[in-house]
């Protein structure tokens, strides 16, 4: 949506539009953690919460999973985003890193662009500032021509980001802020830090202007900052309302009137904000991150954030404790409708029970259907998945053994989790978060070994940024080498291929001797794909034409794995908690004959499947 030109600057004292004052009221919405049909929505709700501007993240690994190709279909089509944020009043912040952490898988950094042996990572090593330049030069396209110097929402772009805690190469960040604005952009650039005063001097250059992260002990860090950027407005950049979950866990969440007492001490200092997170929205498919400082630790698929909207786009208490916040320090023109009429415009949740059960009707052995999914390779020695082009998801390694008597399996490492198995039987588990490196065969493992290695999200924050995947040799039993691998990446992109093996398996799928092979399903035991099939629930009422409300899918009696629902990847889920359900956003719903697929790594207590509506989660999401 273009609108006539206008001016975003810096000035001494202040953020100035068109030469007058004004504050960044900004929160946090990252466009590839929201299904495209919802980003309006969730928009316009951070719209009526008194906000002024919507900021994201770009990852870059989600637009490039090869190298060359850059990806803006659907979900990624950023400037339809962009777009939709205009549309609805909001000026925008973009932050395109390279870096962006966020919890997102590899930092949003490529996989592939670290299979050149040497390329630098967060650095100003030339293979590494090449890639990087080819990134910029596919988003120009999209930036450029929507600044609000061009009669788009764009009033700002990052350079980096939080690149204080991690290194203080000032021509790396020097060579970043020159190609930002080679490639066309003319908006202020301004840099994201740590309120620490090595990270602050660190991070940052002198022609940028510094904002600082944080979520509490505002005026002290806000000085600190000060001290830093003498001049023109204090802005918390990132003002965390919330943290983000890892598997094993505990469900992070933040007190309420803490955050707006936080919040009102913030903006009564006259400083700009961005909210993070506005809405956290989820990590789909296989995009979750994860930490190791010392453990590895795996992120969630919920990206909740305990943030003012939850995972599905409800207001929650800490949405209308920061409207009321926000409304002390804006005009009515500032905010177009009051208090109460911005509850009563928001849509109310259902009062009626919605509860989906279904069971599932086909099952498969990973076994059988692995060589649809892949094309197995030859190798003497252990190759990374990233070695193969392989860049996420599970990679299955299998070689013969020929062994008597006791005899322990050693690897150099997993990454980050790997099933054993002898001839198809369950071995045991070698799990990169517990250290684990060996396991004691049975007395009589004799024949195929095979290891299922599932890939559990790269490090999104650190040293370990851009470290390969699967299995890192050397392989021995007892000492000797373990040679003569055959590797097959399992292709989860599209899961086609699995859903037409099970539909022939439950009669569906023309198969006239299929109800032979068929018996009743009580549990899935795996590693194995199930499908089971439903019909939707309208949000509004059952009548033609009714509205198909957002749906939880209850994994509380799953063992491990990942979801699909009309080939749409869900995300992982895991009996360790603490996330219970899996979010399934209405778009992805047909009104009948749904298809859910799961591939169970372990075993799940029934055959029974049930979704829910939001409101008769009770405590069960986390």
């Amino acid at each position: 949506m273009s609108t006539p030109a206008r001016r975003f600057a810096i000035g001494e004292e202040d953020f100035l539009l068109d030469g007058e004052p004004t504050r960044i009221l900004s929160g946090a919405l990252h466009y590839f953690r929201v299904h495209p049909d919802l980003w309006a929505d969730r928009i316009v709700k951070a719209r009526e919460m008194g906000l002024n501007t919507i900021e994201t993240y770009v990852a870059w690994n989600a637009h490039s999973k090869r190298p060359g190709r850059f990806d803006t279909d659907g979900g990624l089509d950023l400037g339809r985003f962009l777009d939709t944020v205009a549309e609805h009043g909001m000026r925008a912040i973009v932050r395109p890193g390279p870096y962006i952490c966020a919890e997102w898988d590899n930092g949003g950094l490529p996989a592939w662009l670290f299979q050149q042996p040497g390329t630098g990572i967060r650095s100003s090593e030339p293979t590494y500032l090449k890639a990087v330049e080819e990134y910029y030069e596919h988003l120009a396209p999209i930036l450029v021509p929507r600044q609000i110097d061009r009669g788009g929402p764009i009033i700002m772009v990052q350079v980096e980001n939080e690149y204080g805690a991690y290194g203080k190469d000032k021509a790396y960040l020097k060579a970043l802020t020159e190609l930002t604005r080679r490639i066309g952009i003319t908006v202020p650039l301004f840099t994201v830090d740590q309120p620490l005063d090595d990270m602050i001097d660190n991070g940052s250059l002198p022609e940028l202007h510094k904002t600082a992260s944080f979520g509490s002990r505002v005026n002290e860090r806000l000085d600190r900052l000060r001290r830093h950027q003498p001049t023109g407005p204090l802005m918390c950049a990132e003002f965390w309302d919330g943290w983000f979950d890892s598997w094993g866990g505990h469900h992070h969440v933040t007190d309420v009137a803490e955050i707006a007492k936080s919040l009102d001490e913030l903006l009564a200092r006259g400083a700009s904000v961005n909210i993070y997170m506005f809405h956290g929205g989820t990590n789909f498919g296989f995009t979750n991150g994860a930490n190791d400082k010392g453990t590895y630790v795996p992120i969630v698929t919920s990206y909740d954030y305990d943030a003012p909207l939850d995972e599905a786009g409800n207001p929650t208490a800490k949405y209308w404790a920061m409207r009321d916040v926000i409304a002390k320090y804006t005009s009515t023109d500032e905010t177009s409708v009051g208090s109460a009429e911005r509850r009563t415009a928001l849509p109310s949740p259902r009062s009626q029970s919605v509860r989906v059960s279904t069971a599932f009707d086909s099952v498969a052995p990973l076994w059988q259907i692995a060589d649809r999914l892949g094309a197995w390779s030859k190798h003497e020695e252990l190759p990374t998945s990233d070695s193969l082009g392989h860049y996420s998801g599970f990679t299955l390694y299998r070689t013969e053994i020929e062994r008597q008597g006791s005899a322990i399996l050693q690897l150099g490492e997993v990454r980050d989790r790997a099933q054993v198995f002898v001839d198809q039987r369950s071995i045991g588990v070698l799990a990169r978060d517990h250290r684990d490196r060996a396991l004691t065969l049975p007395d009589d493992a004799k024949g195929t070994l095979d290891l299922l290695v599932e890939d559990q999200g790269r490090v999104d924050y650190g040293p370990r940024i851009g470290e390969p995947k699967g299995l890192i040799g050397p392989a021995t039993v007892n000492g000797a080498p373990v040679t003569g691998w055959h590797v097959l990446p399992l292709n989860l992109d599209d899961i086609a291929p699995v859903s037409d093996a099970l539909r022939a398996r439950s009669g569906k799928g023309g198969d006239s001797d299929s109800d032979r092979d068929r018996a009743d399903i009580v549990a899935v035991a795996g590693p194995a794909f199930a499908r089971a099939t439903f019909d939707a629930p309208a949000a509004d009422g059952d009548g033609a034409g009714a509205a198909i409300t957002d749906l939880f899918l209850d994994t509380i009696e799953w063992g491990k794995g990942v979801a699909w629902i009309n080939g749409f990847c869900l995300g992982r889920y895991w009996s360790r908690g603490p996330q219970r359900t899996l979010y399934v956003p209405a778009p992805v719903l047909k009104a009948t004959d749904n298809e859910l697929i799961i591939l169970e790594l372990h075993a799940t207590a029934s055959a029974e499947v049930c979704l829910l509506a939001q409101q008769e989660l009770g405590h069960t999401e986390f």
